[in-house]
């Protein structure tokens, strides 16, 4: 991919969509530790969206606590009194401790201050996917009801024996009910695969270094991995259009391009590609159960002359497959929004042991901001889906700040744990050399989730 065939439009709106997603993260973590040290009436000298290194964007001083912007956007922070944190204020540390500051407080204080943080970004996680559920619903595809199957847009799976037009029965023996279900369930498989296929049920035995084997062929593609197969209808199709013109009328199916069977999606959209604009083709369709054929040119903005995508519910109307939207009242959204969160939580959980296992191959998909960025719409600004990636980072930013890692809120907790379980507290001078590992080991895994991003470090390249 060159820098011309960039769509920087996209790439724009994805960045813009990141920085407010990880901004909103950030403020609501930080105000978790902010509100939890007031409470136990600690001084809070800072609150700052992004860190501040030599200058900031802004600030203003309210009370006793500087607020402000900072340049470098890698995070956030509070900056408590007393507390060895990453601003690696040590001179505070050489006077004697004060009622107001963190390391004079009981240690059952500093502990609640620690999960503050990510307290909160576990009720917002519940928050948001409540909102959704309630605003947009639950939308849901019976695994079951995909009348002609799935399509795999990636080779991959071509290679372990899936083809498109299988049914995904089990993954490990579970029982898939949910269509939605299929790729998370795929994504961490450990042996097998139940499929049908014309009728016939097989097992597909998946190779441990599945996801790793993933990553390194899909590279640069921004397909999905996996979609429901379905017929290439023409739903909207603009009187004004060269395939109107040339014969194409609403409702058609297309059914073969110069005699090549495209009864589906997939197989249309691979025919297509190899199509330059402005060349000519021969179209087949069946129209009320009758087939006409007709000559027309790829136009050069349009991919085939009728426009907008066909919709869930228009398949559902057509019986590709059953589509549902369950809305969900203020008081029931609730529970459901919390078990939502459980299940993503155990699918992240799901990924992060593969990633562990060196023999998954999962860690060459770890990325950074620019993987963060590639879930976000770049089709214009959905706030549906906004909300949804919103909702997962923030699980996901709980769990990982909860990781017993010295700089992380998860450090902090252990160090505190011990001392309660023992009685003895540990050296300022070993939480000083514990947060500077701590943040080491952090840099190091910041640069080599950006650096799998843009070098495909670990990914064979």
């Amino acid at each position: 991919m060159t820098l011309l065939s960039i769509d920087w439009s996209s790439v724009g709106l994805k960045a813009a969509q990141l920085l407010l997603s990880l901004s909103i993260l950030v403020i609501l973590h930080e105000f978790g530790h902010f509100i939890t040290a007031k409470w136990f009436k600690c001084r809070v000298d800072k609150f700052y969206l992004f860190f501040d290194p030599y200058f900031s964007l802004y600030k203003k001083k309210k009370g006793e606590t500087e607020y402000g912007i900072g340049w470098l956007p890698l995070g956030g922070y509070v900056k408590i009194a007393g507390m060895i944190d990453e601003s690696m204020d040590k001179d505070q540390l050489k006077q004697p401790p004060q009622p107001w500051e963190f390391r004079s407080k009981p240690a059952w204080q500093r502990l609640i201050i620690m999960i503050g943080g990510v307290t909160v970004n576990v009720i917002l996680a519940f928050i948001i996917y409540s909102m959704i559920l309630m605003v947009w619903g639950e939308k849901n595809i019976k695994a079951d009801s995909l009348k002609y199957g799935i399509a795999f847009n990636d080779p991959l799976f071509n290679e372990l024996g899936f083809k498109s037009g299988d049914k995904i029965l089990a993954v490990d023996g579970k029982p898939i009910v949910l269509y939605t279900d299929v790729l998370k369930k795929l994504l961490v498989v450990d042996k097998d695969v139940t499929i049908e296929r014309d009728g016939q049920q097989m097992k597909l035995s998946m190779p441990i270094d599945l996801i790793g084997k993933l990553v390194e062929k899909r590279r640069q593609s921004e397909k999905p991995i996996i979609s429901p197969r379905v017929p290439v209808i023409a739903l909207h199709v603009e009187n004004n259009s060269i395939a109107y013109k040339s014969g194409l009328r609403q409702g058609d199916y297309i059914i073969a391009i110069d005699s090549t069977q495209t009864l589906f999606r997939d197989q249309f959209e691979k025919q297509m590609s190899n199509r330059k604009k402005g060349s000519s083709l021969l179209l087949t369709v069946n129209r009320n159960g009758n087939n006409f054929s007709f000559t027309t040119v790829l136009p050069e903005d349009e991919l085939i002359g009728f426009g907008a995508p066909v919709t869930p519910e228009q398949y559902d109307s057509l019986g590709v497959y059953q589509y549902t939207v369950k809305k969900y009242g203020f008081f029931a959204s609730i529970p459901a929004g919390i078990n939502r969160a459980g299940e993503e939580l155990g699918f992240y959980l799901d990924q992060f042991k593969k990633i562990l296992s060196p023999e998954t191959g999962a860690y060459k998909g770890v990325g950074g901001f620019k993987s963060m960025g590639a879930v976000f719409s770049g089709n214009g600004w959905d706030w549906e889906h906004f909300w949804t990636i919103t909702a997962f980072f923030s699980i996901v930013l709980a769990f990982m700040n909860l990781l017993p890692i010295p700089a992380l809120d998860g450090g902090h907790v252990l160090f505190t744990l011990i001392e309660m379980i023992t009685g003895k507290k540990p050296s300022d001078k070993f939480l000083e050399y514990a947060q500077i590992a701590g943040m080491i080991l952090l840099l190091a895994l910041m640069l080599y989730a950006n650096g799998n991003d843009w070098f495909g470090w670990g990914k064979g390249r």
